[in-house]
């Protein structure tokens, strides 16, 4: 059995549980996951990103992890940076003759491997950089939905330094000539969409009971700045306007569900994309169990 090259991925949107899905699967095929989030590669940004690690111990075995707490807030994490630490981790773990399982939802990580991407270094103080910070924020905009992949979060859409961010990453993304070989087999968790909008509210309303307030108070302690916060979007962007008075906490609560329900909705449309360009998505509910492990073994013994 040659698993030298086999990758399993198993991606979907927020609240659909693919994180538990994936560390039973990883269980029973002797796997290792590397995450394909783009906010939880953080240190101290724990409760806000859900990253539940309690999740990956199933059996009182503890399933190893990958890109997860690999940098400091306020460092910079970037596309091609994810790239070659997956590499890093993927080549770890099949020296140790196991599994891979790429676990996330961040669209573009996800696509930038499944689908081949080759990046260059990118410069964020070139002289590229210097022509976009001279443009407005419309022309940025309009540079960026041009571009060849449109994969971004909205939030790049908001804010100048993150629009000029994501147009130099978009414009050193390339065809890769020269395949790196993989061979994947991807599996979506999904769910019906009223239970998600609901799973989504419940949990938020835990993790604000479980100290997500005093997480994004400790990380301004830390000298991350209210602009880094609504850098990092979502919870973070929410809570820094709850504690500048310009939410209450009962309107941040509100909109930020909203706002998660937005972008749980976003990921759908982007696996869609990724469809539709050739990558072929196993979709399963999380309670699927024995679907995606008739799925896998026939992945890794053909």
């Amino acid at each position: 059995m040659n698993l030298s090259n086999k990758l399993i991925t198993i991606l979907g949107p927020t609240a659909v549980g693919k994180t538990k899905f994936a560390t039973q699967l990883a269980y029973k095929f002797n796997g290792e996951i590397i995450s394909a989030d783009s906010r939880q590669v953080y240190i101290g940004m724990d409760i806000g990103t859900g990253k539940d690690l309690d999740d990956y111990t199933i059996n009182n075995q503890q399933i190893p992890y990958h890109l997860i707490d690999v940098v400091k807030p306020h460092c910079e994490f970037n596309l091609y940076l994810f790239q070659q630490l997956f590499l890093k981790s993927f080549k770890e773990i099949k020296s140790r003759n196991k599994n891979a399982f790429l676990v996330g939802g961040t669209s573009l990580y996800l696509n930038s491997i499944l689908q081949n991407y080759a990046l260059a270094k990118v410069d964020f103080n070139s002289k590229r950089a210097e022509e976009l910070s001279e443009l407005s924020k419309s022309e940025l905009k309009n540079i960026l939905l041009t571009s060849k992949q449109t994969q971004h979060n909205t939030t790049d859409l908001l804010d100048k330094e993150r629009l000029i961010k994501a147009i130099l990453i978009s414009e050193s993304i390339e065809d890769n000539e020269k395949d790196i070989g993989l061979e994947p087999l991807v599996i979506g968790v999904t769910e019906d969409r009223e239970i998600v909008k609901e799973r989504i509210r419940q949990r938020l309303k835990v993790r604000l009971a479980n100290g997500m307030i005093d997480e994004v108070k400790t990380l301004l302690e830390n000298g991350i700045t209210h602009n880094k916060l609504r850098f990092f979007g979502l919870e973070y962007k929410f809570i820094s306007m709850y504690l500048t008075g310009e939410l209450n906490h009962n309107d941040m609560q509100q909109k930020l569900a909203s706002a998660i329900i937005q972008f749980s909705k976003k990921q759908m449309t982007w696996f869609r994309k990724m469809e539709r360009e050739g990558v072929n998505i196993h979709w399963l509910k999380n309670n699927e169990l024995e679907k995606a492990e008739k799925l896998i073994e026939d992945f890794t013994t053909k």
